[in-house]
């Protein structure tokens, strides 16, 4: 069953079905989650201080989208703002920000980015903190929702087809979406999505339509969320604009039993088509945007966190997929360390360990991830040492490999 076919809607995480008194509070312990794998806050980033090419204007974007969701305009804002940010080189930056909701029902957004990285590597971290947020602020229940439109030759294939399926079925539609359906079926499709339209379950699959590459990069999305034991389920339904959307879409849903009413959580993707248009050259941004009850006060408080003693490395592709499982047990056991997960080669994740000056490096290669295991190294002596994973919070404690006494934010 698509989770959509539901009869009611929600679009938010309710402050009463959390244990948190405020919306403040509950962004609290979010942001908190967010900032130990390593984002930061919006304002501190820094825009291009010597690039003077120029870029699309906000009207001229939005004057060449077709809107499939009501959330899309408000992406196009932040779009323009992550094509203007100074990118450290061969690294990505993960950022979040709050923002208040423009609906009749009084909402905030948590919004995370992942910017500058090409690969599912960014989408995997963005549904992974999202999970990791719901077990800290107490949802359960939730299920995982993914599809995929491909880029744009594949998904300009699958909007094709869906105008021609639709055309078929416009004495099913209601006259006012009717003439929507020539100029935006994808929008047309979503609509009729919400609504449970008859019509909705024999429509075209994007998935369908993927070219083989575009095949393999969903794939390695989904092994990141296998390793990291996140159920999914695939749905042709989680849909949007071609021209904000490309690649993975995703969706954290939950259901009331007793109602049926499908809540949704979190929403996001990989927006690489809409930020392409802004920087007017190829570019990358990944997010995802966690709704929640506006109750009482907003301003999160910021706490500061221990200061690191230890980087996290890995090498090779499976040892990739299993650092997100790998850092939300870290982060369970109050392990304070830092890492770039979104680095392909351990070299440059050796210079960045350097230039931070840690005593202590976590290493995964091929053979420690096979093997369950994780080389420590000491970098004053050279030493290292593989323990199981099952036994390095109690090895790091007894050794005393953890956070120094000291605050500092990170």
């Amino acid at each position: 069953m698509d989770l959509r076919s539901t009869s009611s809607f929600s679009f938010m995480i309710r402050i009463r079905d959390t244990r948190y008194p405020s919306t403040a509070a509950f962004l609290s312990d979010a942001i908190a989650v967010a900032e130990y794998y390593g984002f930061v806050p919006f304002e501190t980033l820094t825009a291009q201080a010597t690039d003077n090419r120029k870029r699309a204007t906000k009207q001229e974007v939005e004057d060449s989208i077709l809107f499939a969701r009501r959330d899309e305009r408000a992406l196009s804002s932040i779009a323009k703002r992550v094509a203007s940010l100074e990118h450290p080189i061969n690294e990505a930056l993960l950022a979040w920000r709050v923002i208040p909701g423009t609906g009749t029902i009084p909402t905030t957004t948590l919004e995370l980015h992942v910017t500058g990285h090409a690969t599912a590597m960014a989408e995997a971290i963005l549904v992974a903190v999202a999970h990791a947020i719901n077990a800290q602020v107490g949802i359960q229940n939730t299920s995982l929702t993914v599809n995929s439109l491909g880029s744009g030759e594949s998904s300009g294939r699958f909007v094709r087809d869906v105008g021609t399926y639709l055309k078929r079925h416009l004495d099913s539609i209601a006259p006012v979406l009717r003439a929507r359906v020539q100029s935006d079926p994808l929008g047309t499709l979503v609509q009729l999505i919400e609504k449970g339209h008859p019509a909705v379950p024999r429509a075209p699959q994007p998935m369908e339509y993927l070219t083989e590459d575009e095949r393999r990069r969903f794939w390695e999305f989904l092994e990141y969320l296998e390793a990291a034991k996140l159920p999914y389920e695939l749905s042709g339904h989680i849909l949007g604009s071609r021209e904000c959307w490309s690649h993975s879409l995703y969706e954290i849903s939950s259901i009331e039993p007793e109602t049926g009413v499908r809540n949704s959580l979190a929403f996001g993707g990989r927006y690489d088509a809409l930020l392409s248009r802004f920087n007017k050259a190829p570019a990358h941004g990944a997010m995802i945007g966690i709704s929640i009850e506006t109750k009482g006060s907003t301003r999160a408080r910021t706490d500061i966190r221990p200061a690191p003693t230890i980087f996290f490395a890995h090498l090779g592709m499976e040892a990739r997929r299993r650092t997100l499982p790998l850092m939300e047990m870290l982060r369970r056991e109050n392990v304070s360390v830092r890492q770039s997960l979104t680095f392909d080669r351990l070299g440059e994740q050796m210079i960045l360990a350097k230039r931070l000056s840690l005593p202590y490096i976590l290493l995964m290669g091929h053979k420690e991830a096979v093997e369950n295991s994780i080389l420590v190294r000491e970098i004053a002596t050279n030493s290292q040492e593989q323990v199981p994973l099952d036994e390095l919070v109690t090895y790091l404690k007894r050794r005393r490999i953890v956070a120094q006494p000291e605050l500092a934010r990170v």
